[in-house]
């Protein structure tokens, strides 16, 4: 099952949509699938943060008043930017 899939399949149904602004909770649960929850994670394979941005979307998403990358953000920040492209792109982003 593709990330994409996996994250869906862990959200309540309405929550799909992708104007949908997901919760803390929800991207909670796309944090533990992403990155076993470590909102800090920086393994070296070009994604980074609880919720895996590569360098390109988190730069995209006007976040250079948050961190140079996600995993040195917050998770408040990273939940910020993740809702910017959930809106943008939906949930195939992950």
């Amino acid at each position: 099952m593709g990330v994409g899939a996996a994250a869906a399949s862990v959200l309540a149904p309405t929550a799909a949509h992708a104007a949908t602004v997901a919760t803390d909770a929800q991207w909670d649960r796309v944090a533990q699938c992403e990155s076993g929850g470590n909102w800090h994670d920086n393994t070296g394979n070009g994604y980074y943060g609880g919720l895996q941005f590569s360098a390109s979307t988190w730069s995209s998403y006007d976040s250079a008043h948050y961190a140079t990358r996600a995993d040195l953000a917050t998770h408040e920040q990273q939940i910020d930017i993740a809702n910017h492209v959930l809106a943008s792109q939906g949930w195939n982003a992950w």
